[in-house]
């Protein structure tokens, strides 16, 4: 039988393995070799829930554990077929498996969760074997609170650990990293912990289940780990799981009710471990930065990072990188706030409880690994976000900033979400404010008329200032004198350009000039001449960046150079690192910009690295090229990065590059014509608008598929295709009229502004 249950009767097994296995140990384990007849045994210490894969192949997965002390002690173990489901009955974490007949293969998660950088796969088809010695289901005491006589268990402080041992320990939460999706299957979280030893010890632990993970809320949490493993690294002392893992979690606050944070229903807790949680708080009190409260959404402002406890009230789907959600915690954001357009349809949540919480509610933008985790957050449960992003947008002839809110993808400085209890202490005080606001201040449905109502939603635009105006008809307009501002009620009758991407141009602010975005040959050619040049060997690794060099394995056999600049000497997680590449393609470059913050084409001089021309990206974010002017700017030393990468939390804002390289940055913007028309008359509007008219920024709509089409739904809204004038709907906006002279003739333009379409246009 491919799967067999065995039994170990006076030390031997019953019945006995195969005479022809031969066992193979962990560190033995090599890609290529023949494992047909050697077989590997462990400890099971997890296992998922059993699953079909796309085929409708049955696929159940565990994790085995020998019994060395190397660094890397586990292996994942995939099992295909019948056999999946025959294990996935019988196997129980505790268990010891012998797999024989495998095949090895390269893992795809190692780096993520720590295990042997192969997999084992087994299947029946395959040949393979799986024997069994199966755990008693006997409860001992060390696994449940309600013996009459619980275990007393010893604690080792932080600055008595060694390498290889599976300890006991407490320690003080004094950095983590909110639980994570890993590239594997599993979650990840990261503890930092100290204790009155002054040591320190990294914890990294993975498991399938969330709600395995240590409970912590704040730094300062106290945490208490039994059996966690001790490896050394780099000269540090490690914790990682280990089989049996286990945990409590405490406030850490002085004076608050010892009660341990757990999933578990069966765990051992003596009074005397009591006093030395109160022990750990005192200390803490003394030793520890006590960190101030979470901001609240009225102390915000523009370029700030902060953690935020609120409830949730709607989440969408943006693109598949990126996740909406709509928060609040009953105080009002001192600035407007960059609404991210999403489909009526998309947005989950109750729409009358939105509608009413609109001017109270902002928009958190969740990136990369994020995603999963904010999709499975339920409507109305309370959260605790940790480092948002407060990013100042830009807009035209604005004195009020605009701010938008990112949870950038990455766990760089505990980014992350995390779910609080409705037990919570922070979620009971927030609950009773939520209950006393007024919402009167933000136009309760309740509050308002039918006719106010129907107004409100069927609103083509939103007027953001000048409410004192009124209407003028177009007649009136083009009979007065230059310049002037007006408030209007007409229809789209036309607009152009019809390829709305065409709209898209380079704005510099210094110059006044206009040009086309450079198209994707122009970056390839500047990118082939550059590549001639070779790069300097005696620029590389420097104080402030570090280089990387490599041959391509293509017929040209090209050259690439990557310098990755570092922060207080270490290099930086790639979600926020700038690098600077030498010698690759523009497919390259897109590719180092799905992984890294930042990248910039450079080329070596004799004596320093330099930008390409101006013709050329300075910088590539994300999907974004930015540009700069050529007429405006003047160019400084690449060396000028390094006082940016010196500051205590680089952010790589463009603007920020852009200053310190000596460069008048080129704005992406809409430039559009619209005739419009009320019965009296017709004019020419142009808008000309960066992101406020649409709610779209116009340095992503080229890259973005989702973008493009949301700006074309909202252009077949104002000016429906096919329809007749009478059944145009009405778009009420400001325009201003101004003077252009051109030669001896002067000429009345009219151009939109302060007007934003409706969120609920599309």
């Amino acid at each position: 039988m491919p799967v067999q249950l065995l039994k170990i009767i006076k030390g031997k097994s019953e019945p006995p393995l195969p005479s022809h296995l031969q066992r193979e140990d962990l560190k033995h384990l090599h890609a290529g070799l023949d494992y047909t007849n050697k077989y590997f045994q462990g400890v099971v210490i997890l296992s998922y829930p059993q699953t079909k894969l796309g085929d409708g192949t049955d696929f159940f997965k565990i994790v085995l554990q020998d019994n060395s002390c190397a660094r890397i002690d586990s292996i994942n173990i995939l099992i295909y077929g019948k056999m999946a489901d025959d294990c996935a009955k019988v196997i129980r974490n505790g268990d010891t498996c012998i797999v024989a007949g495998f095949k090895l293969a390269k893992s795809p998660t190692a780096r993520e969760d720590g295990r042997h950088g192969c997999h084992l796969e087994v299947s029946e088809e395959a040949g393979s074997a799986i024997y069994i010695y199966a755990q008693p289901s006997t409860t001992t005491a060390s696994e449940t609170a309600s013996v009459s006589v619980a275990p007393k268990y010893a604690y080792t402080p932080l600055n008595h650990l060694k390498d290889g041992t599976i300890v006991n320990l407490y320690g003080i939460v004094k950095f983590f990293k909110p639980p994570y999706v890993s590239k594997g299957t599993d979650y990840c979280s990261v503890v930092t912990l100290v204790d009155q030893s002054n040591a320190k010890l990294t914890c990294t632990l993975f498991n399938g289940n969330l709600d395995s993970l240590p409970k912590i809320y704040k730094i300062g949490d106290i945490v208490r780990f039994h059996r966690i493993k001790i490896r050394e690294y780099n000269g540090q002392m490690q914790g990682i799981t280990s089989s049996g893992f286990a945990s409590l979690t405490f406030d850490g606050t002085v004076g608050t009710p010892v009660v341990p944070r757990t999933s578990s229903k069966a765990y051992t807790f003596m009074d005397e471990e009591e006093k030395t949680v109160e022990e750990l708080r005192i200390w803490a009190a003394s030793n520890l930065p006590i960190s101030g409260p979470a901001a609240k959404l009225s102390g915000v402002r523009p370029m700030l990072f902060f953690d935020l406890t609120c409830q949730l009230v709607g989440k969408a789907k943006v693109d598949g990188s990126s996740f909406l959600l709509k928060v609040w915690d009953g105080t009002k954001c001192p600035y407007p706030t960059w609404r991210i357009p999403v489909e009526a349809r998309d947005l989950e949540g109750e729409k009358s409880l939105l509608h009413r919480l609109r001017n109270l509610t902002v928009d958190i933008l969740a990136y990369d690994n994020h995603v999963q985790l904010a999709k499975s957050l339920k409507i109305g449960s309370f959260l605790r976000i940790y480092s948002i992003h407060t990013k100042q947008a830009s807009a035209e002839n604005e004195d009020v900033s605009h701010v938008e809110f990112h949870l950038h993808g990455g766990t760089c400085y505990g980014r992350g979400i995390g779910v609080l209890p409705e037990s919570h202490p922070d979620v009971k005080e927030l609950k009773t404010f939520l209950e006393s606001v007024e919402l009167a201040d933000s136009q309760s449905v309740d509050s308002m008329s039918s006719l106010e109502l129907d107004s409100t939603c069927n609103s083509i635009a939103v007027l953001t200032d000048h409410q004192d105006l009124s209407n003028t008809e177009l007649k009136t307009i083009r009979n007065s004198r230059a310049p002037q501002q007006y408030r209007i009620r007409a229809k789209l009758k036309t607009f152009k350009p019809q390829k709305l991407y065409q709209s898209v141009k380079l704005h510099c602010s210094k110059c006044n000039s206009l040009q086309e975005v450079p198209n994707g040959d122009t970056f390839d050619l500047i990118l082939q001449e550059c590549a001639v040049t070779p790069s300097n060997p005696e620029l590389h690794s420097t104080s402030w960046y570090e280089s990387v060099m490599w041959t391509t394995q293509d017929q040209k056999q090209r050259k690439i150079t990557i310098h990755f600049v570092k922060h207080d000497e270490m290099l930086l997680y790639p979600e926020d690192t700038l690098l600077m590449i030498e010698g690759g393609t523009s497919k390259e470059i897109w590719k180092l910009t799905r992984r890294f913050k930042c990248v910039i084409p450079v080329r070596s001089t004799k004596n320093d690295l330099e930008l390409l021309d101006l013709s050329a990206p300075f910088l590539l974010q994300g999907k974004v090229k930015y540009y700069g002017c050529k007429q405006c700017s003047t160019l400084k030393p690449i060396k000028n990065l390094s006082s940016l990468a010196a500051e205590p939390r680089p952010s790589w804002e463009p603007t920020e590059i852009a200053q310190a390289l000596g460069i008048e940055p080129l704005q992406y913007v809409f430039i559009m014509k619209f005739t419009l028309v009320d019965g009296t008359g017709a004019l020419n509007a142009y808008l000309f608008d960066y992101e406020k008219f649409f709610q779209i920024p116009a340095s992503e709509i080229l890259s973005n598929n989702f973008l493009q089409q949301k700006m074309q739904m909202t252009m077949n809204t104002l000016s429906p295709p096919g329809r007749k004038l009478d059944d145009l709907p009405w778009l009420e906006c400001f325009i201003k009229s101004y003077n252009i002279t051109d030669g001896n003739k002067q000429q009345v333009y009219y151009q939109i502004f302060d007007t934003t379409v409706a969120e609920d246009v599309v």
